[in-house]
């Protein structure tokens, strides 16, 4: 059960909403079958919400530009794609890691 301390710490971290967070996550204190199942819900969503979000970061952002975090040169080899966007995309998947 200690990843279901380590959700509900994450959780009741959120200012204002924590605690509702919790109650609704964990439908209030008992694990039962519609916890697992909201539970198991979430963990098969997750992967393809952030596969579309990845898309759309693709897509959009990319498309428009952005502003430069990293203070990378983005006119380093006049490709538009290639290497200033993928070194800004490496970073920021470290940095959600």
């Amino acid at each position: 059960f200690w990843g279901a301390t380590v959700i509900t710490n994450l959780l009741s971290a959120v200012p204002y909403v924590g605690d509702i967070l919790v109650q609704w996550i964990w439908g209030g204190f008992s694990v039962d079958n519609a916890t697992l199942t909201r539970f198991f819900a979430f963990h098969f969503l997750f992967p393809f919400i952030i596969a579309a979000m990845t898309i759309l970061h693709f897509l959009f952002l990319h498309e428009t530009g952005s502003n430069n975090p990293a203070g990378l040169n983005s006119d380093a080899d006049k490709v538009s794609f290639h290497p200033y966007f993928s070194y800004k995309d490496l970073l920021g998947f470290v940095v959600m890691l």
